[in-house]
């Protein structure tokens, strides 16, 4: 999952520059004459409100999972680079963002910061749309902020699974009116249907371009930070409504025994109040024991090493208002 590649001289995202020209300055054509197609290289910033379905679109264009997913919003609060690989067309690196909000804590002030890093180093802006869900002045914000990008602009309508067709032309040709975006693509996430069409789209709109990144790589998150995200899915998957909030999930230790092909993982829920350890620990455990074991049983899946999970349970008051520790649980996003 890692990246170990030194090579410096390709762009990526992180503001490296190199080899692929940014934007304003990128080739039109990615073909010359009686010369057979030039592979690309691109940056595809995926942005869009909370819950509209921007992990499992990620999740269903690489083809693995590297991005958590969960029906509550806000589950997404780092960028995350997910790397398609094509052998003929070349490579895209995806940004996956947090969901665009309004911040109210340090931490969401990161978050948004992560967002528009993401948008100002994108060679295509995807702009994803909860098309069951009435245009409202959230995506109105988001509409606003794309604006003031000067690359591709896509409108995908995600969740077109559970809308009626006659309902869809109208909400396609609200966001043609914009005249703001190169493409509008309905999509599901969720069945597949149009993904294959957008990816088309995405290679299509990218500069030409060498790979930035090993062809074996799908992610340039390293299996520590990985770990501590499945986690807290499966924390996000078993607590109510407002836990999620106040809660994070951090890997104090890892250890590997090759010999024995096993993974030591030592990692801390953190919560905001004394209150909210009961709920997670649960009656003799039971909680933290359920949490515990599904993630352990993805990661053995996705490490392909028998891993030992040891979690407990801690209070940080103010967790989302402490810049060392946002800092601290930001140690891993890196390109």
């Amino acid at each position: 999952m890692k990246v170990k590649s030194n090579d410096e001289s390709r762009r990526r995202p992180g503001g490296r520059s190199g080899a692929v020209s940014a934007p304003g300055g990128r080739r039109d054509a990615a073909t010359t004459a009686g010369a057979t197609p030039a592979r690309r290289f691109g940056i595809v910033a995926i942005v869009g409100r909370p819950n509209a379905g921007k992990s499992t679109l990620l999740n269903g264009i690489l083809g693995h999972k590297v991005s958590i997913v969960s029906s509550k919003p806000q589950t997404t609060r780092n960028r995350i680079v997910g790397i398609l690989n094509d052998p003929e067309r070349g490579q895209i690196a995806f940004l996956d963002t947090p969901g665009i909000h309004k911040p109210l804590h340090k931490l969401n002030v990161r978050m948004m910061d992560h967002v528009r890093a993401s948008l100002a180093e994108a060679d295509v802006v995807a702009m994803i749309v909860d098309a069951t869900e009435p245009f409202g002045r959230g995506d109105q914000f988001v509409v606003d902020m794309l604006r003031n990008t000067d690359v591709k602009r896509f409108a995908i309508l995600n969740k077109i699974d559970l809308v009626k067709k006659q309902k869809l032309l109208p909400i396609m040709q609200h966001y043609a009116g914009m005249e703001l975006f190169d493409e509008i693509v309905p999509v599901s996430a969720a069945t597949g249907d149009g993904v294959a069409q957008l990816v088309d789209l995405f290679f299509a709109n990218v500069p030409a371009g060498e790979p930035a990144y090993p062809q074996e790589d799908y992610t340039t998150q390293p299996e520590r930070f990985f770990a501590a995200e499945i986690i807290r899915e499966k924390l996000l998957a078993h607590t109510a409504e407002e836990l999620p909030y106040t809660t994070a999930v951090s890997v104090d230790r890892w250890e590997e025994e090759e010999e024995k092909n096993l993974i030591k993982i030592y990692a801390t829920i953190v919560v905001e109040r004394e209150s909210q350890k009961p709920i997670i620990i649960g009656k003799q455990g039971a909680m933290a024991k359920q949490i515990g074991s599904e993630a352990r049983q993805e990661l053995e899946a996705t490490l392909g090493a028998k891993v030992f999970l040891d979690l407990h349970v801690a209070v940080h008051e103010r967790w989302r208002e402490d810049e060392r520790f946002l800092g601290d649980l930001e140690w891993p996003i890196r390109d």
